[in-house]
């Protein structure tokens, strides 16, 4: 049993979290007040709150890199889970992305400084900050190698945030999150409609890249448990299951859940490229997403393989489900929503 499903939280305490409404923080939200937590939430008035209905939640609407709302929120809290992230969709300018990534980082964490009590920050970063893998598996020390605007401002946040703290006693906690999925995610379900199709075109050598996923209720927890856990102050953990997959392993799984076989068929990466760059060009003007981009292009063709040993060996971690059980538990989800239509 991991720490926190003893509940850890005095009752009433303040804890607030950003990025409150998206598919991780909402699950945050969910456990944090089960476990007796006073939750708080920073989200955008346009944001869709219909999921967190019912719940005990004191909500603090405006942008989250906004003083004003900040200060509000950060009176009296004992942690903060900064989750908030601008993901890369069509219109965001690079201004949004540093706002929502530094800027936001910058005005919680000198708050959360000045707050008498306070007792941890937890950071999520992304493991996207170390690009494409050259020497997998990864760990936490391997060097940054961010690829675009939304990797480059999450390291520009984490690297500042570790600095901030070393030099004002900020008792902050990283979290590099792999791959995010699980019932209800959106950014990767484009993996396992692949599922639905009579023959996969999948960019890239033969052997594929490894990736490495976790599922949101691993991700949660290790969230709450890097908030409690006395050895993780001050350190920077990536989050992903033991092991990687390739794209065919993860298929494989996907495939036999829905009793099926999945047939790929590998094609040369550079005309899609080309095909993305042109599509992207196309489309900044009007403000539209792409049907096609480099950013997805690349995703099949570079490794994102990590030593995960240190959130294991550490702080103790027992995962909740195995990489195997997590992707067929989403294919029946996906199935029985809809969202996947297999014959």
């Amino acid at each position: 049993m991991n720490d926190t499903d003893k509940g850890v939280f005095a009752a009433g305490e303040p804890v607030l979290v950003t990025g409150a409404t998206g598919f991780s923080g909402s699950v945050l939200v969910r456990k944090l007040c089960e476990r007796g937590a006073r939750v708080r939430a920073i989200a955008r008035s346009s944001s869709n709150r219909d999921s967190l209905q019912g719940l005990p939640v004191e909500w603090h609407l405006g942008d989250v890199f906004d003083p004003a709302v900040i200060a509000r929120a950060m009176v009296g809290t004992k942690y903060v889970f900064h989750v908030a992230a601008a993901y890369r969709q069509a219109g965001l300018t690079d201004e949004v992305y540093r706002q929502v990534h530094v800027e936001s980082t910058q005005r919680l964490a000198e708050a959360a400084v000045k707050t008498p009590g306070f007792k941890r920050f937890v950071h999520v970063s992304t493991v996207g900050v170390h690009g494409h893998v050259e020497r997998p598996p990864a760990d936490e020390k391997y060097p940054f190698y961010p690829g675009d605007i939304y990797q480059r401002t999450k390291a520009d946040a984490e690297l500042w945030i570790r600095e901030f703290a070393s030099k004002s006693g900020l008792p902050v906690t990283v979290i590099r999150p792999a791959a995010i999925y699980g019932p209800g995610d959106r950014r990767l379900l484009k993996v396992f409609k692949m599922a639905e199709w009579p023959v996969c075109l999948v960019p890239g050598r033969s052997s594929g890249p490894l990736y490495h996923l976790i599922h949101v209720d691993d991700l949660t927890e290790v969230l709450i448990l890097a908030a409690i856990h006395p050895r993780a102050s001050g350190e920077v953990f990536i989050c992903g299951d033991p092991a990687a997959l390739s794209l065919a392993g993860i298929l494989g799984i996907v495939g036999s859940e829905y009793g099926r076989k999945v047939r790929i068929l590998r094609v040369p990466v550079w005309p899609l490229f080309l095909a993305a760059a042109i599509c992207e060009t196309a489309c900044r003007p009007f403000g539209i997403a792409p049907p096609i981009y480099r950013r997805r292009v690349a995703f099949f063709t570079k490794d994102r393989s990590f030593n995960t040993a240190k959130l294991r060996e550490r702080l103790g971690y027992v995962y909740r489900r195995t990489t195997e059980q997590g992707l067929r538990e989403t294919a029946r989800w996906y199935r029985d929503h809809g969202w996947v239509k297999v014959r």
